[in-house]
């Protein structure tokens, strides 16, 4: 109620009794007041309260929300269930025009200001996780991959003549097929082997700008040389936003290099549910560029989940997961480490992965050809998700190229093995838990391969 309808009220309602009222309206409003002013993540989370007033008082801005509207066009925010109508917060128009994703819809005054507000919170957190420098950004309601795709086709503007990707191979299939997607080659350079890590081969991606022309290329990696040869830099940041590590090397990069755009998942990062992607970069005008690419007006529940997300939290409630995050890392590394000692493995030494981790698989394989694959399925039944068995000698065909190795990163990487990552909001019984199945699937492998030889060994005796 506005302060008219309050003095109304004292005439139904003791006046000390209003002004209380008055007084917890205008302790929502002042926080409400604050984000508009700054556009920056509150420092402090947001009760259910306050976010729910807001998305409602957004949401009335909206012309399907006017008393008396009389809609007669194709798009008129009608909603024939309830039930959506509330999931979404009654803001049905999406974001966006028919020409362009970030521009303002007459019919959807608050729906725009959503959609502004979510880009402006979103920005203030890439500087406060380590992008200081990032000038904008926009949140697109595609996965990473389509994402991707969009960054890609308007390079495609930019550089006609352009028909190749470099590569340094991730095996991931929506970030190669984004290429192919944009309707260019993806070259793939393959990874060198440094002790158990696999680190970009520079060499072979100079030299395949040499043979290629630089003109003819865009590039995923790399600032330093994508700056030298003026080549467009795109990064693919999928889960990076976590790490500060990973972060300050975006930083890093666009400082001593080129970085054009740089792409992050929503779910990955900020734990909201799959379907949207931050697409940043250090050049207004080229992110600007990529929104006027995205045909048509966009879903706006990616936005509105993430902003929910962010002022539920506040900032320093995400830094605190950020930090969690990093201890757990620690403990899982630990823990990890001395199971793997415990059965004749190891703990890989990937100094360079912020997050993931990983433990051979080498013993296990050496006795049973079956075992390593076997594991992954027992992880699986016991409800253990997210952990990767990696063989390393699977083939795997996408979009027409054969990748020998496929999801070791590497045509012969020398160790199947188990990785699990830290990821945001995992919790230390997570990790206890992962560990005890984990051990379990373990020592029923060996008791069945002791078992398998017993009976061998039975068979071949006179």
């Amino acid at each position: 109620m506005n302060q008219e309808n309050f003095c109304l009220s004292e005439r139904h309602v003791s006046s000390s009794y209003i002004r209380q009222g008055l007084q917890a309206r205008r302790g929502h409003e002042q926080l409400i007041r604050v984000l508009l002013q700054q556009g920056k993540c509150p420092e402090e989370g947001w009760s259910e309260d306050t976010i729910e007033l807001f998305l409602s008082e957004l949401a009335v801005m909206d012309s399907n929300n006017f008393l008396g509207n009389c809609g007669v066009g194709e798009r008129e925010g009608r909603v024939a269930s309830g039930l959506v109508a509330r999931r979404h917060y009654r803001l049905i128009h999406g974001i966006g025009r028919s020409g362009d994703i970030a521009a303002v819809q007459p019919k959807a005054a608050g729906s725009s200001l959503l959609n502004k507000i979510t880009n402006s919170v979103v920005l203030d957190v890439l500087k406060f996780t380590g992008a200081r420098s990032v000038s904008s950004c926009f949140v697109v309601p595609m996965a990473t991959g389509m994402s991707l795709t969009l960054c890609f086709l308007t390079l495609r503007h930019r550089r006609p003549k352009a028909r190749y990707i470099l590569w340094p191979r991730i095996d991931q299939k929506s970030c190669f097929k984004s290429m192919v997607t944009a309707g260019f080659e993806p070259v793939v350079i393959e990874n060198v082997l440094e002790g158990d890590e696999l680190r970009t081969n520079l060499e072979e991606v100079e030299r395949k700008i040499q043979e290629f022309g630089a003109e003819n290329i865009l590039l995923e990696e790399l600032s330093v040389l994508c700056d030298k040869h003026n080549i467009p830099h795109i990064v693919n940041n999928a889960y990076g936003v976590q790490s500060s590590k990973c972060m300050h090397l975006i930083q890093q990069g666009a400082r001593v290099g080129r970085i054009d755009a740089f792409v992050q998942s929503l779910d990955k990062n900020f734990m909201v549910p799959v379907g949207g992607a931050i697409i940043a970069g250090f050049d207004e005008k080229f992110i600007n560029e990529i929104s006027k690419m995205y045909p048509g007006r966009a879903s706006a529940s990616p936005s509105i989940d993430v902003l929910i997300t962010l002022l539920t939290l506040g900032a320093n409630g995400y830094k605190k997961l950020l930090a969690e995050r990093k201890e757990l890392y620690g403990q899982l590394a630990q823990e990890l480490g001395t199971l793997a000692t415990r059965h004749g493995e190891r703990l890989l030494h990937t100094p360079h992965n912020p997050i993931s981790l990983a433990m051979s698989l080498e013993h296990l394989q050496t006795h049973s050809s079956t075992a390593v694959t076997q594991l992954g399925s027992m992880l699986f039944t016991r409800q253990v998700s997210g952990a990767r068995v990696v063989p390393g000698n699977g083939e795997q065909v996408v979009s027409g190229h054969k990748f020998r190795g496929f999801m070791s990163h590497a045509d012969a990487y020398p160790h199947p093995y188990l990785n699990a990552a830290s990821a945001i909001g995992i919790t230390r019984e997570d990790i206890t838990l992962c560990m005890k199945r984990l051990e379990k699937c373990l020592k029923s492998l060996w008791k069945n391969e002791r078992e398998e030889q017993e009976d061998l060994q039975n068979q071949t005796e006179p």
